[in-house]
């Protein structure tokens, strides 16, 4: 048997943990968020722990959690729809200059990063004053259909939604050139539904909190809270959601294009297209799915739908791999696996830990910022991609493996 399986008394299904037989370090407050779950009375079969799992809001990040008749929608998060895509390009290392810093400086530009005040006016991560028209024109494929949202629930709206698209955020979010096992450029990049989903995220799990508070419903952690699946909240959060699961793929869809013709402008080249070889995968969403002999409604907190033949993507951290896969469809898993390395410790505890010169040893190669203000994001703050990888091995095989040469941090 391939994981670990948890139980206790206050326990009503199991807990089944991808970590190495304890090879991977999984804190245990983060073993406790997920036992919590457990307890949940719709929760369906059991819960399935990731090798990538640390501790998050309600429930563990890196969390499968299939239910019945209820979503947990702290379980979802606020960075609805965040995923990854990745694309090969027909350049090679040879193609590259050698000297990564214009290619850098030409990313930044085509895609707005940084700084996002989730709605507000001048916020850095947004389009400064219009959204390019190409994008007006891709937002009216979601417009009508966030008008609907908004109609029954004003307080969800954005301020900017349009000036957000194509944009790529902050945290741990970031656009990678890598390089594959023989030596073909990848373009790589992990983003979500921005300041617009967030709304949606934090509106939800407040109503479903005032939801149990209004029924004395008494759970572990508050924001174990649930939409009960025939209420009108629940319809409406299952619509928004989707909707918010639509805005990141697009949106990631709009930086990879933009990323590509940074690439080819800066090598001199056509702008390669995307091919069917491309990779564009969720790892905060809900899906409905049959597993078990049974229709069941699957959240994925930090976690891959791993199908067999699905492909997906798993990164590391800056400066170490990061993995292309084809899922091996896991029944235990609920056919998922990781959605990265996992954080070994806090961004607080990373930025007292460790220094600008640590840094820039651990991303020694890396074209990418080497400053204070991503400390939190160094190498050595994430768990060995490495051994996460080898306790996932029954849930994926690895078809390439890349390696970072630039990175664009959020």
């Amino acid at each position: 048997m391939s994981y670990q399986v948890r139980t206790a008394d206050h326990q009503r299904v199991p807990l089944k943990v991808w970590n190495g037989d304890g090879s991977v370090a999984i804190e245990e407050a983060a073993m406790a968020q997920a036992q919590n779950v457990c307890t949940l009375p719709f929760v369906f079969k059991h819960v399935a722990l990731m090798p990538d799992a640390h501790h998050g809001k309600g429930s563990t990040i890196g969390s499968v959690i299939p239910t019945k008749g209820a979503i947990i929608p702290a379980a979802v998060g606020v960075d609805i729809g965040c995923g990854m895509m990745a694309v090969p390009t027909p350049f090679t290392a040879t193609d590259l200059p050698d000297s990564l810093f214009a290619l850098r400086g030409a990313i930044e530009k085509a895609v707005p990063h940084g700084r996002s005040d989730n709605g507000g006016a001048g916020d850095s991560g947004a389009w400064v004053g219009a959204a390019p028209r190409s994008i007006e024109e891709l937002w009216k494929v979601l417009a009508s259909d966030y008008a609907g949202i908004l109609a029954g629930h004003p307080n969800v709206a954005h301020r900017r939604p349009l000036e957000q698209l194509g944009t790529l955020g902050t945290g741990n979010h970031f656009i990678e050139v890598c390089l594959d096992e023989v030596g073909q450029v990848w373009v790589m990049l992990h983003s979500g539904s921005r300041g617009p989903g967030n709304k949606v995220g934090t509106y939800f799990i407040q109503k479903a909190r005032e939801d149990m508070r209004r029924w004395f419903i008494n759970l572990p952690d508050e924001d174990l809270a649930y939409l009960p699946e025939g209420s009108t909240l629940f319809r409406d959060y299952v619509r928004a959601v989707e909707w918010a699961q639509r805005y990141a793929l697009l949106n990631r869809q709009i930086m990879m294009a933009a990323t590509l013709r940074a690439l080819a402008d800066t090598l001199g080249r056509e702008v390669p297209a995307i091919t069917e070889a491309a990779v564009n995968c969720h790892h905060n969403y809900i899906s409905r799915e049959f597993h078990f002999g049974e229709n069941v409604i699957v959240t994925r907190k930090g976690a891959v739908r791993a199908r067999a033949g699905d492909l997906g993507i798993i990164p590391g951290s800056m400066g170490a791999k990061s993995f292309i896969v084809r899922g091996k469809g896991n029944v235990d898993s609920f056919h998922s696996c990781s959605h990265g390395a996992g954080r070994a410790m806090s961004r607080k505890e990373a930025k007292r830990r460790f220094t600008v010169e640590d840094h820039e040893k651990a991303t020694e190669g890396v074209e990418c910022r080497k400053d204070a203000e991503v400390i939190d994001e160094t190498p050595a703050a994430y768990k060995d991609i490495d051994a996460v990888m080898a306790a996932q091995a029954d849930l994926v095989e690895v078809v390439h493996t890349l390696r970072q040469v630039l990175c664009v941090k959020g």
